[in-house]
């Protein structure tokens, strides 16, 4: 297979030697097209020009015909010998699959009942050096799949389906917060604190400021400096890093929501989340019954459990309780919950309530799930609640054992804000590396005064995953990170 592409590839560089003696073979622009998508809603007899990626050929001596694509649809034009005279040769030798053409003419329906485009005039646009899949094949080698998506897309209807799809509810989520009064803002990826979330972050070099900066984990402290400054709602929808494994259900680089509504809890975003979901679930889906590898996921009800009190059932102890992360790996020893190994790697309490959640329980939680009432000690920029200060106004959405969003009341007391962060700088010196550290710029904002508020993450690439029925992040990533294709390199350098 790989001889004989690379044989095509010869031929062709030979043809587009040839043509660029005689025409500008890559054009800067072909005007007043239309979408190929609406061909068929046009009548017989309407004249049209159109332009698209060749990808099928058919010849029958005097008359071709060939088949142009865009993601949004196909079109079918025929060229003919009595049509074009002596540029139908351009047509019949060199015009290969996966050229992009543009052409004009009139529509007709064909014996087969087919509309198609009568070319009276045409050009090449770009010539493609290299073939295209077999459509029939398509493309099913990951490395191809994930490395060249823009092959998968044009060869899987699948792959372009599930993209499309993307692109519909992301649509859905923004128009949906634009109409609850939310407006979007933007904020830092490169930040001088690793912080907002309890993750191990990437770490590059600032030249310019001497400094090593940080990839963000979240947004948060930067959207909640927004509320306060007198934006009520926002929003941000973009990229966060963390550098940790790498799963089915995980990305190092990956897609996140945040919003935040001053004067809300989070019973009011739990409310709101609910909403959002069965919202744009219904859109793109036609139900709220998502079918997804095998299973239903039934979204017109959400169950709710206690997070404190199923762990502490699990472990039949008060997690509430613990400050020490040795009494809490002790009591997994004894119990024969974990292993050494397993333990190995703890250094704080909330490490190590965080691997039992993770272990124990998430995985089993395949219908839509809201856990509440976690311990203080998990989030150390949650609100603790009123009556009871060991926990906090909090909770977290899981699917298909996924965590699909997380939310609280905001903590916007600074007094306790500066102990939590104390606290998080101790795990990090006991060597829990997804510790955050202190932002010192974040707490001189919250002396200035927060409103009430509450914030919500929402992880999209999971959403999408799960309304596409694509069994892992990197099939809803246009292009997921791959290891360097040092072969390819090779190659190059040869040549």
């Amino acid at each position: 297979m790989e001889k004989a592409q690379n044989n095509e590839y010869e031929v062709r560089k030979i043809k587009l030697k040839e043509l660029k003696k005689e025409m500008v073979v890559y054009k800067d622009k072909y005007d007043n097209i239309i979408d190929l998508n609406l061909i068929e809603d046009l009548p017989e007899g309407q004249h049209v020009r159109v332009a698209g990626r060749v990808v099928s050929k058919r010849s029958f001596g005097k008359l071709m015909f060939l088949n142009l694509y865009d993601v949004n649809g196909t079109a079918q034009i025929s060229v003919a010998k009595q049509d074009l005279g002596d540029d139908f040769n351009l047509f019949k030798n060199n015009i290969d699959v996966g050229d992009y053409i543009g052409v004009e003419g009139n529509i007709y329906i064909t014996k087969t009942g087919i509309k198609t485009i009568k070319t009276d005039s045409g050009e090449l646009l770009s010539k493609s050096l290299r073939p295209l899949p077999e459509k029939y094949h398509g493309i099913t080698a990951p490395d191809i799949k994930y490395r060249q998506r823009y092959l998968d897309i044009i060869s899987n209807d699948s792959t372009r389906k599930t993209f499309q799809k993307r692109i519909q509810i992301l649509n859905d989520i923004k128009d949906f917060l634009r109409s609850n009064q939310f407006v979007e803002v933007e904020t830092p990826i490169l930040q001088n604190v690793a912080s907002g979330a309890n993750a191990k972050p990437f770490i590059t070099k600032h030249n310019a400021l001497d400094e090593d900066f940080y990839l963000r984990i979240a947004p948060e402290l930067y959207l909640k400096q927004v509320v306060e400054s007198g934006f009520n709602r926002v929003f941000e929808m973009g990229k966060n890093f963390r550098n940790e494994g790498m799963d089915a259900s995980h990305l190092q680089e990956f897609t996140m929501l945040e919003w935040y509504a001053a004067y809300w809890d989070y019973l009011k975003n739990m409310d709101f989340l609910e909403s959002l979901l069965k919202t744009v679930i219904s859109d793109v889906n036609g139900s709220l019954d998502v079918q997804y590898q095998g299973q239903v996921f039934d979204f017109s009800k959400f169950e709710k459990i206690n997070y404190s009190q199923t762990v502490s059932e699990l472990l039949n102890t008060d997690i509430l309780e613990f400050k020490d992360v040795e009494e809490i790996k002790k009591l997994l020893k004894d119990n024969q919950i974990f292993s050494d190994d397993d333990l190995a790697d703890l250094t704080s309490v909330t490490s190590a309530i965080d691997l039992i959640f993770k272990k124990k329980i998430r995985p089993y939680l395949i219908q839509p799930t809201i856990l509440y009432d976690y311990p203080a000690y998990m989030i150390p920029l949650a609100r603790r609640n009123d009556n009871d200060p060991r926990k906090i106004d909090m909770f977290q959405l899981v699917v298909n054992g996924w965590e699909v969003s997380k939310c609280y009341s905001e903590l916007i007391d600074p007094e306790i804000q500066r102990e939590t962060f104390i606290q998080q700088m101790i795990d990090k010196t006991n060597g829990d590396d997804e510790a955050m550290s202190i932002d010192e710029d974040f707490i001189l904002a919250m002396e200035h005064g927060m409103p009430p508020m509450s914030g919500l993450g929402l992880g999209i690439d999971r959403v999408v995953s799960i309304l596409t029925d694509e069994p892992t992040l990197r099939d809803v990533i246009l292009f997921p990170q791959m290891k360097k294709n040092n072969q390819a390199h090779q190659k190059v350098l040869k040549k």
